[in-house]
């Protein structure tokens, strides 16, 4: 078993608490205290979070105090945590383990892999040994410290569950799943493997109660130190983005696209004139590889390529038309807010087509900005499974356009086994997969 007594006299020093002070910008429609927003679903509860309700006149700020974790990881007083912790910050003081306290100037923050970057004014402070994420194992033994709920300097053990965890939101980190004990005030502080190495940055937690519920999230240190490197020389830091959408593949979807097993990421939607769209790539094809790296999901390559530099290339080993082929792509720069996965429900089941489809109005493509496909007016069986609505609009059958009910019934006169229909949903495009008798 490590050491955890030892881990946390050499670390602990160098752990830090970060108390923050700022105003919350409320829209029109929001709820001042609208309990949905991560922000105060991640900052309720916690000593010394205070939230005032603005006053008829007083504008849409709400002022707030919060408190969080991080760690020093340069005796010249530069500081990791979670961007999520100084987000609409006016003011954040750090106090170390000896209750020194200081005024902290945050140097830049991204909130796409959730990494913020600190300078306070000091100098021969403590700092953490870095370690490598890439090596932890699953059953691995991890040690956490920080302020839950404002208790400072609290260590929690578990071990990895999991690793490449990919989460909604959250696309651009491949996240280590613990199950040390980490709850509101945790995120921001460092999380250790066996040797007392910082591996990770606790970052979230699952829960359905505000409380930890044995399912922790923490960035990998691979990926903090990257984006801190940027920040520090730029300010800021900068993705790639390959111009896709993607989805997991099902056994139903492997089928249709003549796969052996479900492994890959499945391209739902190509951005026009994007990287992938200049490089060739549609809907349909599976990326299996980057850089000779297996894809096995769609969250392996969106984090993958998000910590690729813009304007680098990569090789990507693609499936279409049931033969594999190398793809070289040139990346763009991802856009903030910008979306790359597709979300789908995979519970499909036996049976017929079950779609009632119409023709859509040239009106109706301009707004659906499509050329073709049909408007799905009624769904039963396999489609009411599968999830299909009415309003959805059906793109495509294996990967071939449809734009009439006779293409369709031609398509299926070939009685297929399985098929692939390209579904726009909501405004974007997915593939749903249907087993038919």
């Amino acid at each position: 078993m490590p050491n955890y007594r030892a881990i946390v006299q050499q670390s602990a020093p160098a752990v830090i608490g970060v108390t923050v002070a700022g105003q919350h910008s409320v829209g029109p429609d929001e709820s001042p205290m609208d309990l949905n927003d991560p922000f105060f679903q991640f900052f309720r509860g916690l000593p010394g979070f205070q939230l005032r309700i603005p006053r008829p006149g007083q504008g849409n700020k709400v002022p707030f105090r919060s408190q969080g974790s991080g760690f020093i990881i340069a005796s010249d007083g530069l500081i990791l945590t979670n961007a999520h912790v100084v987000r609409e910050a006016r003011e954040v003081s750090v106090k170390l383990n000896d209750r020194r306290e200081f005024q902290a100037k945050v140097l830049g923050s991204d909130p796409a892999t959730d990494i913020a970057v600190l300078r306070i004014d000091a100098r021969n402070l403590p700092v953490v040994r870095l370690g490598d994420a890439q090596q932890l194992q699953v059953g691995d033994p991890v040690l956490a410290i920080g302020s839950p709920f404002g208790f400072e300097q609290s260590a929690t053990q578990g071990i990895v569950s999991a690793k490449g965890r990919s989460l909604p939101g959250d696309s651009a980190v491949p996240f280590i799943q613990t199950d040390a004990a980490v709850n509101p005030g945790n995120s921001g502080g460092p999380l250790f493997d066996g040797s007392g190495a910082v591996v990770g940055i606790n970052a979230q937690i699952y829960s359905q109660s505000g409380g930890f519920q044995g399912l922790s999230f923490a960035i990998p240190i691979n990926v903090a130190l990257k984006d801190k490197d940027q920040i520090v020389a730029n300010g800021h830091a900068s993705h790639a983005r390959l111009g896709v959408t993607v989805q997991d593949l099902t056994h139903g979807l492997a089928e249709s696209f003549g796969l052996s097993r479900p492994s890959g990421a499945l391209i739902a939607s190509v951005v026009p004139n994007g990287a992938a769209a200049l490089a060739g790539l549609m809907p349909g094809d599976v990326i299996t590889e980057i850089n000779g790296e297996v894809i096995d999901r769609s969250g392996d390559l969106s984090s993958r390529i998000s910590q690729e530099t813009p304007g680098s290339t990569v090789r990507l080993k693609v499936w279409r038309d049931k033969s594999a082929r190398e793809v070289s792509v040139k990346l763009g720069r991802a856009q903030d807010g910008a979306s790359t996965k597709a979300r789908i429900d995979d519970d499909v089941k036996a049976g017929e087509l079950g779609l009632g489809l119409r023709a859509l109005t040239r009106d109706e493509q301009s707004k659906a900005h499509v050329q073709g496909g049909l408007l799905i007016e009624g769904v039963a069986g396999p489609a009411a499974r599968a999830g299909l609505v009415p309003g959805d609009v059906l793109l495509a059958i294996n990967g071939v356009a449809v734009n009439s009910v006779e293409q369709v019934r031609r398509l299926m006169d070939r009685k297929p086994r399985s098929v692939a229909l390209l579904i726009l949903h909501e405004g974007e495009r997915l593939f749903v997969p249907m087993e038919l008798k």
